[in-house]
């Protein structure tokens, strides 16, 4: 087994503390998404051993596509798992570009499929379709970028959605890139089961998890297919348990009771299900309420719900010793996940951090390549902690 790690680029800026908004709502960051920054994290993902780094998509971060596009050159093995949202832009013209950037990235890129789970934030962009009719337009798009991307021949599609005539690239994407999806409602796990490479959740009790990848499963098994399966999750690892958990108390006191209420209600009217069942884990901020302890928050072993008081979307951390990070890790791929989107406050500090303290352990368990490491890059990372402390 060789469980494929990934960190994430915060395009919205960066914090020591938790980051309000997302999903839908504006957010920021006090330190700024430049591409300076933003180079820094890149390479330190690289230098950790990441495989790739998520970026995101909405009206409140940059540009997920332009922003990797100019990271290209500053990274070497790095890959970007670039957000896609089918409707805003047309099918063929996305399969273009993921072909430019493949050949000019030297097979860099995967995609994440991101049918947009916000009414209000789509109408922006000028979508008017509900979440049903979302989801129906972004399995035609799959359909149409596959069948572009097999090189088979001229394209001609007339869905309800989406109708491309005589479409094809001159390019093909080599490799073609992968897709990643998730969506927790009906009609996400029948898009995914039809075109999904990687099905992913967000970070739920190992439970919650094996019964969503028991459910994708069986879909995919109709539709005669294999996926394969991964999760999105927060992390704050350190030397000891007692570290760990400290630095969660400490971002948990940092928020201001009435902040935590706004974003709760904002959350609340989200049409999505994979954010109702983010909010449940907390009682839409009741457990914050009853008592303002870090460990009131944790919903499973080393599992916290705390990240989800203020921040839409992935709203769980794994929290604990590197030990018990990489005991929670190899917990979640015995249920069948392959893929680790991780990500911590700061991004830069907390990639070094993970990459010299957990991913070692994994190392040494086989749950992860070994990889070689240059002087340079544990000189580096080591005195930038230093420097950090």
């Amino acid at each position: 087994m060789s469980l494929q790690l990934h960190w994430f680029l915060p395009t919205y800026g960066d914090s020591r503390d938790l980051m309000v908004g997302g999903h839908g709502s504006s957010m920021a960051g006090d330190r700024p998404a430049t591409l300076r920054y933003l180079n820094q994290i890149g390479a330190a993902a690289e230098s950790s051993g990441f495989e790739s780094v998520l970026t995101p998509t909405g009206a409140w971060c940059e540009d997920a596509w332009l922003t990797t596009a100019m990271m290209i050159d500053t990274t070497e093995t790095l890959k970007f798992l670039v957000a896609l949202r089918p409707g805003l832009l047309s099918p063929t013209l996305a399969a273009q570009m993921a072909a430019t950037f493949q050949w000019q990235s030297k097979g860099r890129l995967l995609l994440n499929v991101v049918t947009g789970g916000e009414d209000h934030e789509q109408r922006t962009y000028g979508d008017v379709l509900d979440k049903n009719q979302r989801y129906a337009r972004c399995g035609e798009y799959l359909d149409v970028l596959r069948r572009l991307w097999a090189g088979d021949g001229p394209v001609d599609f007339a869905g309800e959605y989406v109708q491309v005539e005589n479409a094809q690239l001159q390019r093909l994407p080599d490799p073609v890139p992968p897709l990643f999806f998730g969506g927790s409602s009906p009609a996400a796990g029948t898009v995914a089961s039809q075109f999904a490479d990687t099905y992913l959740t967000w970070g739920e009790p190992p439970s919650a998890v094996a019964a969503k990848i028991a459910w994708i499963r069986d879909l995919a098994e109709v539709q005669g297919r294999t996926l394969d399966y991964g999760i999105r999750l927060h992390v704050i690892s350190r030397d000891t348990s007692e570290e760990a958990w400290a630095e969660a108390d400490r971002l948990l006191s940092a928020l201001d009771p009435a902040t935590v209420e706004n974003a709760q209600r904002a959350l609340a009217r989200s049409g999505s299900e994979g954010q109702r069942r983010m909010l449940e884990l907390h009682g839409g901020g009741s457990a914050y309420s009853q008592g303002r302890d870090a460990r009131t928050l944790e919903v499973s072993p080393n599992l916290w719900s705390g990240v989800g008081l203020v921040r839409g979307g992935a709203g769980t951390a794994l929290v604990g010793s590197h030990e018990e990070v990489a005991d929670r890790i190899a917990e979640y791929a015995a249920l069948g996940l392959d893929h680790f989107v991780l990500s911590g406050y700061p991004h830069l500090e907390e990639a070094y951090r993970f990459g010299e303290g957990v991913r070692p352990i994994l190392e040494r368990r086989g749950l992860v390549t070994p990889r070689n490491r240059s002087a340079a890059d544990l000189s580096g990372s080591t005195a930038f902690l230093s420097a950090a402390r």
